[in-house]
C-alpha cells in the first residue's frame, strides 16, 4: 500500500513544486520521519497534501486507501479561509479535538511541520521560519499528545528555539 500511496500522491500533484525541488522530496522527507510509527502513518504522510492541493478528493481517498486513511487526510486538509491566518486557525481547532485512531493524523502534522522547518532552516527561509515560529503556541496546543511523537516534537521544539534565538541575536 505504501508504494500505492507514493505512487498516488505524486500523480495527483504532477509538475508541482516544493519551493525549487520536486514535490516528492518534501513528501519523502515526510515520509521518512514517520518510519518509526508504522505504515498507516507513512502512507497519510504521502498523501497529506493531495485534497488540499490538487484535484483529488476524499472520496477518492475513501475509496483507494479506505476510512482511516481518509479521516485522517482529512483532518489534514487545511480548511478554507482568506487568509493563512484563518485557514490554520479553523484546522487548529479541529486539531485540538481529535481523539482515537485518527490522532495518527496528529503524527502526521508533526512531521510534515518538521520537514518544513529543516527545509527553511538549510535554505535559510527566515520569513516562513518566522511564520512558523509564531504559530508555533497554538500549533502545539492543537496537535501536541504526550507520549504520541515525542521525538519530533523534541527536534521541533529544539528547531524553532535555536531559530529564535538566532533571529534576535541578528536584529541586536
Amino acid at each position: 500500500m505504501l508504494d500505492e500511496a507514493r505512487k498516488f500522491a505524486l500523480a495527483a500533484h504532477g509538475k508541482q513544486r516544493y519551493g525549487s525541488r520536486p514535490y516528492s522530496v518534501h513528501l519523502d522527507a515526510v515520509v521518512k520521519l514517520l518510519y518509526p510509527y508504522g505504515i498507516d502513518a507513512q502512507v497519510i504522510g504521502y498523501l497529506h497534501d493531495v485534497v488540499e492541493d490538487t484535484e483529488v478528493s476524499d472520496d477518492d481517498i475513501r475509496n483507494c486507501f479506505g476510512q482511516l486513511v481518509a479521516d485522517c487526510v482529512a483532518l489534514l486538509t487545511d480548511s478554507p479561509g482568506a487568509s493563512r491566518a484563518e485557514r490554520k486557525a479553523a484546522t487548529y481547532a479541529r486539531l485540538a479535538s481529535v481523539t482515537g485512531a485518527v490522532e495518527l493524523a496528529l503524527v502526521v502534522k508533526a512531521a510534515d511541520r518538521l520537514a518544513n522547518v529543516r527545509t527553511c532552516a538549510f535554505d535559510d527561509q527566515r520569513g516562513l521560519m518566522q511564520v512558523y515560529r509564531s504559530e508555533h503556541p497554538t500549533f502545539r496546543r492543537a496537535a501536541y499528545r504526550e507520549g504520541l511523537c515525542e521525538p519530533l516534537w523534541v527536534e521541533l521544539d529544539a528547531l524553532l528555539t535555536v531559530t529564535a534565538s538566532a533571529a534576535a541575536a541578528d536584529q541586536g
